[in-house]
């Protein structure tokens, strides 16, 4: 009897761990990420049709923010390189979005039940903040680069241009806008070769 509870422990934790989805083999190349995700895909689709956010953009930015790994966070912040302080913000999923902002996203759109480690969930929250970087900052939809400084920065941070005494942040969204064009470029490929 004890056999078959300690199998059946075995078995609910093995079911729990593999409910997270691991990213693509080659997150690299969208035509790979499309192939192995075609339920991804479907959903980049629809928050392009929604929100006007072309799929290329929508997988640049969360190349950057999360690999394509739905249970991301930021790391650890440790006291004296050993003690655990906490993270250094409230980021998590495959949008990295903090709390505050998740939060008016579920408010502003009704969505309460949206998860930050959904996919769909995700994509769609990034379509709408870069539908909101639009009307707010001017910033166009397929403009990766600018998109990112405000999905990083915030809308005020993007306003008062904080962005500009952040060189590192400056050279990531630079390969965010490069890496959109890459993923447009291959996704116009795998189109063709389909």
């Amino acid at each position: 009897m004890r056999s078959y509870a300690g199998l059946s422990l075995l078995l609910l934790l093995t079911a729990c761990g593999s409910a997270v989805t691991p990213p693509p083999q080659n997150i690299d190349n969208a035509c790979t990420i499309v192939q192995e995700r075609p339920g991804w895909y479907k959903s980049m689709q629809a928050v392009e049709a929604k929100w006007q956010v072309p799929v290329h953009v929508q997988l640049a930015v969360i190349y950057q923010e999360s690999k394509f790994k739905g249970q991301a966070r930021t790391p650890l912040s440790f006291k004296l390189g050993v003690i655990p302080m906490g993270r250094d913000s409230s980021a998590f999923g495959y949008a990295q979005a903090i709390d505050s902002t998740w939060n008016w996203y579920r408010d502003d759109t009704g969505f309460r039940g949206a998860k930050r480690d959904n996919f769909a969930d995700s994509v769609d929250f990034m379509g709408w903040y870069m539908d909101q970087s639009n009307k707010r900052l001017g910033i166009k939809k397929t403009d990766a680069r600018r998109q990112y400084l405000a999905y990083h920065d915030g809308h005020a941070g993007y306003k008062r241009k904080t962005f500009r005494h952040k060189r590192w942040l400056l050279r990531i969204a630079k390969q965010v806008g490069a890496r959109s064009k890459l993923y447009k470029t291959q996704l116009s490929e795998c189109a063709k070769a389909s």
